[in-house]
């Protein structure tokens, strides 16, 4: 009787062993199946940060354009005689295009317009915001006159051609606000090169950098 209590305490003590074993086994595999979650995890957090900060956090330069939809108001181009001259009145819309994940608040900006590298005109852009990954559409009306022109015998020379070759440069100064924390300062440039066709009397070309 003794010796089948001692082989069943035997058994019992094994069975506990065999037990302990497993679940110290068990433990350990869950510490390595949550070891690997973590890193997992952390590489997700890594590529997430990285990926926030150089897509959402980089600001990006606004995109400045002059519409193609020109609306001539008052177009009078005079080609007689020695005197040569131009009266412009159109309106546009001028375009900001922001790329950026927040706005981008703008200062009042002035757009000159050049004949031959002299000043004929110019128009003010008021200040304004173009929101996250959208474009600010602003009308603006635009008079242009060659009385301030130094030397009008290019003219002249352009106008029998029958075409007008007018530029617009713009320089726009605000900031992108990101994460309403972050904020950035860009600039917006803008060259474009206006060709007006005389004879038919509107607009022949119009290119923007």
């Amino acid at each position: 009787m003794a010796e089948k209590n001692q082989e069943g305490n035997g058994y019992t003590k094994r069975d506990e062993e065999l037990a302990t074993l497993q679940s110290d086994e068990l433990k350990r595999k869950k510490r390595i199946k949550l070891a690997i979650y973590i890193a997992i995890f952390a590489v997700f957090q890594v590529i997430v940060i990285t990926v926030f900060g150089l897509v959402v956090m980089r600001a990006k330069s606004p995109k400045l354009r002059l519409s193609n939809n020109i609306d001539f108001h008052n177009l009078n181009i005079v080609n007689v005689g020695s005197s040569p001259s131009f009266d412009i009145n159109f309106s546009t819309q001028v375009r900001v295009k922001n790329s950026n994940f927040g706005p981008y608040k703008f200062d009042n900006t002035t757009a000159i317009f050049t004949y031959g590298g002299a000043t004929v005109g110019h128009v003010i852009i008021p200040k304004g915001k173009a929101g996250l990954k959208s474009t600010k559409k602003i009308n603006v009306i635009v008079s242009l006159s060659s009385s301030q022109l130094p030397n009008t015998a290019d003219l002249g020379t352009e106008l029998a051609a029958g075409t007008l070759t007018l530029s617009t440069t713009v320089k726009m100064t605000g900031k992108v606000e990101l994460m309403l924390i972050m904020k950035k300062k860009k600039s917006a440039n803008m060259n474009c090169t206006i060709i007006i066709d005389v004879n038919q009397k509107k607009l022949r070309n119009l290119e923007c950098m």
